[in-house]
């Protein structure tokens, strides 16, 4: 009985989209239904507010600053302007890619949900399992990144400014809890508040970028042509300056990490199937453009590299900041505005990272699941979740005060999780589209669709044809190529201080994963679970 009402539930709101002319409530929850999926949350966020959203927790032009020392010191001016350029491309394919994807399957897994959809059925739940776990990795890694370095960023700025100051590793680390504290609090509001602040950001990520671009360019010296396209750098004295770009281009990649940060937040967007592409491609459009812009400018108007490189303060662009305007007050008022954009994006990235972990939680893939999936009645959030995701980046902040090199790793481990996880939905996607298995959308068919065992059918965004299949080769090229050097250390000459930790945490981790699925999880994991069945 409860099936056929769900039936014609389903159907009524597909007829109420189609003679309205617009998207309505009632659609995305049909949409969430034919997932085998209930509506837990609520939709709060537009188009504009999913925008913002997604372009600040890029925040490309800012993330290059934050990053800039490492296509400095291997690769060079030269070197950052190519990479950065491999960089976008390989990264506007990849979220081409995850855009078709999450038109298919608008839910806040995301790509364990979509390797389970897309995997054969025998490879199903243990690569949908593993691909859940690096997803958590990258995220948990990458919350962890971002508020350190909004901790140690603001802790930079207070070495230019007081000469007295002494530095400890534990400053750092406070600020950084605090950073957390005011997300939190965001974030545990709930409501529309989140999706408010998102749209506020979107127009400081703006603004903020013409307010460093024009003072960095009219107030500092200018380099020549052959200074910035054409000088590179091997600091880390690898065997040739090919390599030594790759190793370099990571801090450039980590520049666009986040990308699917949008698609955890699908189940609280309105059309997710046709909005959160649009922001998604557009983020990179529009971060693509202010960082690339940035950077040359950067670069044109950067001092003298050694002293920006081996700067006090341990970011690149406050030294270079200080050298453009010769002036404390200069630089720490341009510094503050990226201080600001980083600090927001700690907010965004908690939001993001909590709903992928409670969307894997409710599918019974993590120890405590019955906990972490609750959802609050009040505020219609995995309170929870954002809870645990608060705790782990706090404790993983404590590696900091015993060692910076151990910390740098658990940024990598952010780029190679994340892209780890891409590059398996995005070679099982290219596996589906060679053998011809997905149907065209059809916006009537009110049956359980993309999921494990049930048709796979497009959404309303995909790339057809021969262009398709080019997108998605060069992605997952890129992918690779990014996942085997995130991995590789900053210099040839490895000691404990230079030694790249990630390899030990990303697959470290993934070996507890395996244990816990031996031991338990292949017992309640069965992939995504359809709550309700057509």
């Amino acid at each position: 009985m409860a099936s056929y009402e769900l039936k014609n539930q389903a159907t009524a709101n597909t007829e109420v989209r189609i003679s309205s002319g617009y998207p309505t409530k009632d659609h995305d929850n049909a949409d969430l239904a034919r997932l085998g999926k209930k509506p837990v949350l609520k939709r709060n966020f537009g188009i504009l507010s999913t925008l913002g959203f997604s372009c600040t927790i890029l925040a490309t032009w800012e993330g290059l600053f934050g990053t800039f020392l490492i296509p400095l010191q291997n690769g060079g001016p030269a070197g950052a302007v190519y990479s950065y350029i491999f960089a976008w491309t390989g990264t506007a394919c990849s979220f081409a890619v995850l855009s078709e994807l999450v038109s298919m399957a608008p839910t806040s897994g995301g790509q364990y949900h979509w390797c389970a959809m897309l995997s054969p059925p025998r490879w199903m739940k243990p690569l949908s399992y593993i691909t859940g776990w690096v997803t958590t990795i990258g995220w948990m890694s990458g919350f962890t990144s971002c508020a350190f370095m909004a901790g140690t960023e603001i802790q930079g700025v207070a070495i230019l400014a007081h000469e007295y100051y002494d530095p400890k590793p534990w400053h750092g680390t406070l600020i950084m809890w605090a950073t957390i504290c005011l997300a939190l609090a965001i974030n545990g509001v709930g409501g529309k508040l989140l999706p408010r602040f998102e749209t506020l950001v979107l127009v400081i990520h703006i603004l903020g970028y013409f307010a460093i671009l024009i003072p960095l360019t009219y107030m500092s010296d200018h380099k020549s042509n052959q200074e910035v396209f054409k000088e590179f750098v091997n600091g880390g004295g690898f065997a040739t300056d090919g390599l030594a770009f790759f190793v370099g281009m990571t801090g450039c990649v980590f520049a666009f990490a986040g990308g699917d940060a949008a698609v955890h937040m699908a189940e609280e967007v309105a059309n997710a199937t046709v909005a959160i592409p649009r922001a998604v491609l557009l983020s990179v459009l529009i971060n693509g453009t202010l960082g690339f812009t940035m950077l040359i400018a950067t670069l044109f108007c950067m001092g003298n590299i050694e002293e920006a490189i081996n700067t006090p303060t341990g970011y690149p662009y406050i030294e270079i900041f200080h050298q453009a305007t010769d002036s404390i007050a200069g630089a720490v008022g341009m510094a503050s505005v990226l201080l600001i954009i980083a600090v927001c994006s700690v907010i965004g990235m908690l939001a993001a990272t909590s709903r992928q972990f409670w969307s894997f939680a409710r599918d019974r893939a993590v120890p405590g699941w019955r906990l972490w999936s609750q959802v609050s009645p009040r505020t219609c959030t995995p309170t929870y979740s954002i809870l645990l995701t608060m705790t782990v980046a706090c404790l993983l902040g404590l590696v900091n005060i015993g060692s910076a090199v151990a910390l740098n790793g658990i940024i990598s481990m952010a780029v190679s999780g994340l892209y780890m996880s891409y590059l398996i939905v995005a070679a099982l996607l290219m596996y589906r589209r060679c053998t011809g298995a997905i149907s065209l959308y059809n916006s009537g068919d009110d049956m359980l669709v993309n999921v494990p065992g049930a048709k796979l059918m497009w959404g309303p965004f995909r790339i057809p044809g021969i262009w398709g299949m080019l997108i998605n080769g060069y992605a997952i090229i890129y992918m690779t190529i990014v996942v085997f050097f995130s991995f590789w250390p900053s210099e040839m000459s490895v000691d404990k201080t230079t030694m790249n930790f990630s390899v030990v945490g990303t697959m470290g981790t993934i070996i507890l994963a395996l244990i816990y699925y031996v031991l338990r999880a292949r017992h309640v994991y069965q992939g995504p679970v359809v709550d309700l069945h057509r």
